[in-house]
């Protein structure tokens, strides 16, 4: 499928906010957020059935549908941000409008459970989709500068992207030596899994794939990691980018058990295809934003990690 890149966001430009999983639960931090968007020169739209809630939904899947589908066919709509994952995106991935999403292709952020929301949008649309911060989680505290500079780079300037790095000055780690080169998958190890055996799946073929998760112990991603392998999933892919695996350890210390090191090493140390680890990205605050859908270069030997192309026109 031909990939389309949505438009780049400039001054001025409305930037439409939708809960299309769990609810808001800081309005202290969407109001930051909306607050900072404003504050350089954005306007904002809020979805109608944004502060809705059924049990740890943000509203019914129609209320939730209906605002991404409002978002999508507003013409005075530019941008779309997910206020917060949670959980719930998945349930609207049979229902969505995918022909209404290729015709209005706009720039759509979000990460965590709406991993499950850009994997399918990316394989029934070919629209790059970007994970960056949301307004519902991540605007309370001021972010890093570098991510900060990164973000709004993406969405706003139509040149390559380039070599990427840490905010920090943490290293990437070396698991697998080599060189590879395919388009950006993956997102949220979890919700990725979630799509394994439907149409909503992504295809692998040629693709470097970026994994993170948050709160998983080691034995249960060892679960997912296996889980992958059985698939078969990692025979058609180019080189894996490992993000960050936030507070996956064991909570109980009397439990014997793997750590989270031993458990990557295990699946991910000397494979066929280039493994970077340690990449800032994930549920951190300083996250690398990533588009899906992208065309990237890994190579061990001078250890970087590249975009090769312009994500927005």
């Amino acid at each position: 499928m031909k990939l389309i890149k949505p438009k780049k966001l400039k001054k001025g430009d409305v930037i439409g906010l939708i809960a299309p999983a769990s609810s808001v639960v800081d309005e202290v931090s969407l109001n930051n957020g909306i607050s900072y968007f404003e504050s350089l020169g954005y306007n904002v739209e809020i979805g109608k059935n944004v502060k809705l809630q059924k049990g740890y939904l943000a509203g019914t899947d129609e209320e939730r549908l209906a605002d991404l589908h409002e978002m999508f066919s507003n013409k005075n709509v530019n941008a779309i941000f997910a206020i917060r994952g949670g959980y719930g995106s998945g349930r609207l991935l049979d229902k969505i409008n995918y022909s209404l999403i290729k015709r209005n292709p706009k720039i759509f952020v979000g990460y965590s459970d709406i991993t499950a929301l850009q994997m399918a949008i990316l394989k029934k649309t070919g629209l790059v989709t970007f994970t960056g911060p949301m307004p519902g989680v991540d605007y309370e505290n001021q972010m890093n500068e570098n991510t900060e500079e990164t973000f709004w780079k993406t969405i706003t300037n139509s040149k390559k992207i380039g070599k990427l790095s840490n905010p920090t000055d943490d290293k990437f780690y070396i698991l697998a030596k080599g060189r590879a080169e395919g388009k950006i998958v993956g997102g949220n190890l979890s919700m990725l899994l979630s799509l394994a055996g439907t149409e909503y799946f992504p295809d692998l073929k040629n693709s470097i794939m970026v994994l993170e998760e948050i709160a998983e112990a080691p034995y249960r991603i060892d679960r997912m990691f296996n889980q992958l392998r059985l698939m078969k999933a990692i025979n058609n892919i180019s080189g894996l980018i490992l993000g960050r695996f936030l507070n996956c350890y064991e909570p109980d210390s009397s439990k014997p058990s793997l750590t989270l090191n031993e458990v990557i090493t295990d699946y991910w140390q000397n494979v066929k295809f280039p493994v970077f680890y340690n990449f800032v990205h994930g549920h951190v605050k300083d996250s690398i934003t990533l588009p899906f859908g992208l065309n990237a270069k890994l190579n061990t030997t001078k250890c970087f990690i590249e975009i090769t192309e312009n994500a927005v026109e």
